[in-house]
């Protein structure tokens, strides 16, 4: 008989810490989908061309590709703890810094304030991930972070309905004429400026009350005992570790796989708005396809979260990649709005992929945890380059969507053919850990 104990997800020792921790996986999905529409918010409001609009996603990314590695660095100095305490000290200072920027109307620092932000959610990412695997058993680390990882869309749904009903939806310079046509635009100079100051407070004000309630969650933490793990905590130095970490060719495609899914992502929750449009779809009704898709996605992580429990986690990424790809195809061939369900379904099969490459990842790392999930967070800056292929691909007939088709299919559907390879790649991933690194390990 096998007496052998099966191990828990979670102890009762580390519960509150887990929760607490567990809670800042929203806290960083509700920035992010806070801030992806004010890309269109700024544009409006300062009257900027395209290139400066897209500023705001240039802030956010570089904000994490710039501090995953000195967060690693500040945590392998100190604690998971001192780590998470300073991403939100940073994370509450970028929010608060909304409020002086919209005092000076000034766009160069709502951009710094952005950066100084993501900043902060670079070292919440850099340390939360890596502390969640720690608190228990490794052979539950991947499902436990995937338990975490569920409450991150909760957050960017949470995130998107402000943008939209707070932000956007309040937003004077947006209004149109009885025509159509762009009320702001035909304004005098006098009367923008009052509107320009009244919709930057409206841009600001979500923010400054976000600042504060990460200060909340600051000292909460700051009282609070927290669970050290001494293998993943102890000092390493750095180049032996990340010397380490890449001869390991499961790490090394792992963080390949990462920067594939964070663009897959990305693509297909940015574009599927332009999708919508060709269908017809007003912009005010499109933004319902896009909240569609983080709920499939919450659906998605909910579901795959416990047949993690049953199924190798390489094998359940490479059968959701594979669905991935079925889904993607249809976005591109199915017609009408079979496409476009087709396309939200997509973020189902996306939903465990972030959490269960970088728990495969970080398998048996140990002290180098801390470095190897740097390259991680890293690996989001395939978020800023996928998407900037699929741009392409849209504007090689024209600036419209449906300039040219090749087989009767337009080039709006033809700029998913990335997102496709990005999942082959994810899936090649999953395969591959699933037969050989897990099986060499076993």
């Amino acid at each position: 008989m096998d007496n052998t104990k099966k191990a828990v997800v979670v102890s009762k020792a580390v519960l509150i810490p887990f929760i607490l921790i567990t809670s800042l996986f929203a806290l960083w999905g509700l920035a992010n989908d806070l801030t992806n529409p004010m890309v269109r918010g700024f544009q409006k409001v300062l009257e900027l061309s395209n290139t400066q609009a897209s500023l705001v996603q240039l802030a956010f990314y570089g904000g994490y590709f710039t501090m995953a590695i000195p967060a690693a660095l500040f945590v392998n100095r100190f604690s998971y703890k001192k780590g998470i305490l300073l991403g939100l000290a940073l994370y509450a200072l970028g929010a608060l810094l909304f409020f002086p920027a919209a005092a000076k109307e000034s766009y160069g620092f709502f951009l710094a304030a952005l950066y100084i932000l993501t900043f902060g959610l670079a070292f919440l990412e850099t340390t939360s991930n890596p502390y969640i695997l720690s608190m228990g058993a490794p052979e539950t680390a991947t499902q436990r972070l995937n338990f975490s990882q569920m409450f991150n869309p909760v957050g960017s749904i949470t995130g998107l309905l402000i943008a939209q009903n707070f932000i956007l939806g309040s937003l004077q310079s947006d209004d149109l004429a009885a025509d159509g046509s762009s009320i702001y635009d035909s304004l005098s100079e006098s009367a923008k400026a009052a509107i320009r100051t009244s919709d930057l407070e409206v841009i600001r004000n979500p923010y400054v009350v976000l600042g504060l309630v990460v200060l909340v969650f600051f000292i909460l933490i700051s009282v609070l005992k927290m669970p050290q793990n001494k293998d993943q905590e102890a000092r390493v130095k750095f180049t032996d570790s990340v010397r380490r970490l890449w001869k390991q060719p499961k790490f090394a495609f792992g963080v390949i796989a990462q920067a594939f899914y964070v663009g897959v992502q990305i693509m297909c929750w940015t574009y599927v708005y332009q999708y919508a449009e060709t269908l017809g779809i007003d912009s005010k009704t499109a933004v319902w396809y896009g909240l569609a898709g983080y709920v499939v996605f919450l659906i998605g992580r909910s579901v795959g979260t416990a047949l993690l429990a049953k199924i190798d986690s390489g094998k359940l990424l490479m059968l959701f990649g594979i669905g991935g790809m079925i889904t993607v195809v249809g976005a591109i061939f199915l017609p009408g709005m079979l496409g476009i369900y087709s396309l939200i379904a997509t973020s189902f099969f996306m939903s465990i992929m972030f959490p269960t490459i970088y728990g495969i990842a970080l398998e048996g790392q140990g002290e180098d945890a801390k470095f190897g999930a740097a390259f991680l967070v890293m690996a989001i800056v395939g978020g800023a380059l996928m998407p900037y292929l699929q741009g392409y691909i849209l504007d090689a007939g024209g600036t419209a969507y449906e300039d040219i088709s090749i087989l009767g299919v337009t080039e709006m559907r033809l700029s998913f053919i990335p997102s496709f390879i990005c999942l082959v790649i994810i899936a090649i991933f999953g395969n591959k850990v699933y037969r050989v690194y897990h099986k060499n390990n076993s």
